[in-house]
């Protein structure tokens, strides 16, 4: 049997990261298939008309897909 080290997390509890979609604020870290998932909450912006249900506000992300501000999503 082998076992496989996992580099720390990237992002940290309540870091601003940004993402293709937006942005948002990472609450919790774990790892899974040897990377780490993040649930982010995005940022609300203006309440709609038809009000908010649920945690419609919230994702499951990989590392791969985020970014911290300031840094470039794509690179060409």
């Amino acid at each position: 049997m082998t076992k496989t080290l996992l580099d720390a997390p990237k992002f940290c509890t309540a870091q601003v990261v940004w993402f293709i979609g937006g942005e948002g604020v990472v609450l919790s870290s774990q790892p899974k298939a040897g990377a780490w998932i993040y649930l982010i909450e995005m940022a609300l912006g203006p309440e709609p008309t038809f009000g908010r249900k649920g945690y419609e506000t919230m994702v499951v992300l990989n590392e791969v897909d985020l970014y911290e501000p300031g840094q470039q999503m794509w690179v060409n």
